[in-house]
């Protein structure tokens, strides 16, 4: 398992070396009119491959075994590298900045606190030494990251982009947003299996209405920003999502398929229409030579968003199922919905208990998406409230803006 959990993390390391490169790229290529359907084909194909890797991956678990998941990614990388060194031009930075390694050993250590409090918070409880101790280290870890950004000569994050409300505005709606949206099908795929007692193939199905959606609503969100200005495509987008996270939060146990893709469905249509604008929101408001670090800002955020949303709401998700089931059950059948299930096997009453855990579990998920809804409508009122209208951006800046732009 640890050797598991150390290649992951090795390849998240190498998805965050990828990602702000291919939306830097973008920035470099095209001109700021044409950016947003730019990067609304850029979130469908994104949003293609989201679909197809739990189908994909579903298939090959049911006809060789887990290892095949990854596995298959070495001829795709192997084609990717190809087609990357004969096709992407090269977008250099000319100032040769060096890294701020003790900025990214601080951060890490910060946002490594901080998940692994919010996970392990259910099981030791949220008071315990070991919680409050990653809480401590991660507050730690982070307050000296923010004070060495604004004392290093080559800083990771130059602070002072967020002095631009274009930047922090679009930044925090997206990070909001991307909480409720980042843990959906992780919750999903448990009610989807445990639940309703689909196979792991049929719940891969269920990426399918999500990033149609995405699609759909791109074709839109590519669009729509020269006609009605980003902040009315991004406050639309959030709406629309809402709508969706709560047809989610209606599930019950009961439910079919029909329910979840349409619920899916409409969160993948707001993303979509929300997504083309928001980030170019956020790198319209970084200068060209610092494409690089807007693109890696632009990417963390959404990544620190959907990893609190895994981990808060996972952590709030396993604490109501708790409270939810019949008292006197041992610590390792209330862990986790599969364990009780796999515990109701074995003793008497198995039947009632696995009825019970299933309604727990469909209360548990109706409240996170409940708290879906509050993050997507939250996000909404920051565009609306922090960005620009169309008449505001069509007026000249004002020189503070200019200069909180127009970092050194």
């Amino acid at each position: 398992m640890e050797w598991l959990i150390a290649m992951r993390a090795l390849m998240g390391v190498g998805a965050a070396l990828v990602m702000p490169a291919t939306l830097a790229v973008l920035v470099a290529v095209f001109p700021e009119k044409e950016r947003p359907r730019a990067f609304a084909v850029w979130s469908a194909v994104a949003s293609v491959g989201m679909a197809a890797g739990p189908l994909l991956g579903g298939a090959l678990v049911d006809v060789w075994s887990w290892a095949g998941v990854f596995l298959i990614n070495v001829p795709v990388v192997t084609v990717a590298l190809v087609g990357i060194v004969r096709l992407v031009p090269e977008t250099r930075a000319g100032d040769g900045r060096g890294l701020d390694l003790l900025g990214t050993v601080l951060v890490t250590a910060g946002m490594t606190g901080l998940v692994w409090a919010l996970i392990e918070a259910p099981a030791y409880g949220y008071t315990s030494p070991a919680v409050l101790g990653g809480a401590l280290v991660a507050v730690v870890a982070l307050v000296a990251f923010g004070v060495r950004q604004t004392r290093s000569a080559v800083p990771m994050v130059d602070l002072r982009l967020y002095r631009d409300r274009r930047f922090s505005g679009a930044s925090f709606a997206v990070a909001v947003m991307t909480v409720a949206t980042g843990s959906t099908l992780f919750i999903l795929s448990q009610y989807l299996q445990l639940v309703l007692g689909y196979s792991a193939f049929e719940t891969g199905l269920a990426a399918i209405p999500l990033a149609a959606g995405v699609v759909a609503g791109s074709t839109v969100g590519g669009r729509a920003p020269a006609r009605f200005g980003p902040q009315a495509c991004i406050v639309a987008g959030f709406a629309v999502t809402a709508a969706g996270f709560a047809v989610l939060a209606s599930l019950s146990e009961g439910s079919g398929y029909v329910a979840v893709s349409a619920g899916l469905a409409l969160a993948g249509v707001g993303s979509g229409v929300a997504g083309p604008s928001a980030t170019s929101t956020v790198l319209g408001a970084v200068p060209p030579e610092r494409a690089g670090m807007g693109s890696a800002l632009n990417d963390t955020h959404q990544q620190l968003g959907i990893a609190l949303g895994v981990a808060g709401l996972g952590s709030l998700l396993a604490t109501a199922y708790r409270g939810d089931l019949p008292d006197g059950l041992p610590d390792h059948a209330v862990s986790s919905l599969g364990a009780t299930l796999s515990y109701a096997k074995d003793h008497a009453g198995g039947s009632a208990l696995a009825e019970s855990a299933r309604s727990a579990f469909t209360d548990a998920q109706s409240l996170t998406m409940t708290i879906g809804v509050a993050a997507a409508l939250a996000g909404a009122a920051v565009a609306f409230f922090a960005l620009p209208g169309r008449a505001a951006r069509s007026a000249a800046p004002e020189p503070e803006a200019e200069e909180a732009g127009q970092p050194g």
